[in-house]
């Protein structure tokens, strides 16, 4: 059995996952054959620019097998292992490989001849080996730095989920009867638990036929896809306004997209979008792949929406159907049911949401800074002792980088 490498798990430190094994036939082609003391490299963007080539440890049989987005580099006596690696991590290394990519954009890809070709001023094989030593521990310090500000903002965003579920299910209410909706055990007493197709008519789009070039020309109708999601995957932005693609009113007429009020609530609704909600902020249309709501009297649209984004777990969990392309399909999202207080209560709460996440998102935003200024520095580190800026035998790393604090 030959241990398999797949993109996500090449990471600096990275750990060799062994439960990953494939038959030796399995991989004897398609893939990029490796053994233990090599270095492995990412072709392609954004894995090469995150700095994530990994030294592969020992393995059980010496050997194993990985994408073929990666070059595998064997170093050779003269040089230290470690000290390659962290070549490969350097600023230098890494400038250079972003400016010598090639092919379409998200899809480039470093040259083989970058790596070939990268010319090497070795010092000592023992002065190399100081030189690991000194970033091996310096290094360390900063990524538990970075591991701890990880963790402050992981607990965050869990707070920020959960003041949104506590909001639209009412939690602050002492007064609370048992809930009929599937995702929330009980609501305050004087709520509502209502079908949501009978406080907002549900809707969708189509998409024109790409095989009718005349219904592609003089797109001018906002149009919003799957492509969209991007803008709404932190559940920051509550309004979408612009679109990636527009749609005109020929196509519009020969399809069975509709176009859509200005605060019709949006909900993705199939693969890795699925899930994920946002309001428009003018009269829009959607493709297929979306599922809209446009609110009636009695419910605020982004009341819903905040409903929506507090009941995504439950939707992928319990609704969306297949193994590799999930989908929530149109009859069961028909049937969604939400808690319902007064209009003037859906407001008040939307308030509430969105005051408690401007502060959780203000001490987010500051982790993100030192998690920049902590792989900026981690970078210099590197980029300074592998081209001998730093004496490392009487250098003091510092172990709390300037400008950043635990």
């Amino acid at each position: 059995m030959v241990p398999f490498l797949p993109m996500e798990n090449v990471w600096p430190g990275a750990r060799l996952d062994l439960s990953q094994v494939r038959p030796k036939s399995a991989v004897a082609v398609g893939y990029t054959r490796f053994q233990s003391g090599d270095i492995v490299v990412p072709k392609i963007t954004p894995t090469f620019e995150a700095s994530r080539s990994v030294l592969i440890p020992a393995l059980p049989n010496g050997v194993g097998a990985g994408t073929t987005e990666l070059h595998v580099v064997r170093p050779g006596p003269e040089i230290e292992p470690r000290y390659l690696l962290y070549i490969f991590h350097s600023h230098n290394f890494l400038k250079r490989g972003e400016a010598e990519m090639y092919g379409v954009a998200g899809q480039k890809r470093v040259p083989d001849e970058l790596i070939r070709d990268w010319p090497l001023d070795l010092p000592s094989i023992e002065e190399q080996g100081r030189i690991a030593d000194f970033l091996d521990a310096e290094t360390a310090r900063i990524d538990q730095i970075a591991a701890t500000q990880r963790a402050a903002k992981k607990v965050l965003l869990e707070r920020r989920a959960a003041v949104v579920f506590c909001a639209v299910t009412g939690s602050s209410h002492q007064d609370r009867i048992p809930s009929t909706l599937a995702w929330v055990d009980n609501l305050p007493s004087n709520w509502k638990a209502v079908r949501l197709s009978h406080v907002a008519r549900m809707g969708s789009g189509h998409t024109p036929s790409r095989n009718k070039p005349e219904w592609w020309i003089d797109c001018t109708i906002p149009w919003i896809t799957t492509g969209e999601v991007s803008q709404m995957r932190s559940d920051r932005l509550e309004v979408i306004t612009e679109t990636r693609e527009k749609i005109s009113r020929i196509g519009l007429a020969n399809s069975s997209a509709e176009v859509h009020p200005k605060g019709t609530v949006v909900l993705c609704r199939t693969a890795a979008s699925a899930g994920y909600s946002a309001v428009m902020g003018r009269d829009m249309a959607t493709s297929q792949d979306i599922a809209t709501w446009t609110c009636g009297p009695e419910l605020d649209p982004f009341f819903l929406l905040w409903c929506l984004r507090a009941m995504r777990t439950d939707l992928l969990q319990r609704l969306a159907t297949g193994s590799t392309h999930k989908t929530i399909y149109m009859p069961d999202l028909q049937a969604l049911r939400i808690p319902l207080p007064s209009v003037d209560q859906q407001r008040h709460i939307v308030s509430t949401i969105r005051s408690s996440n401007a502060a959780i998102d203000s001490a987010i935003d500051v982790i993100d800074r030192q998690l920049a200024l902590l792989f900026e520095r981690r970078q210099a580190l590197i980029t300074s002792a592998v081209t001998g800026q730093i004496e490392v035998t009487t250098a003091q790393g510092p172990t709390q980088p300037s400008g950043v604090s635990t």
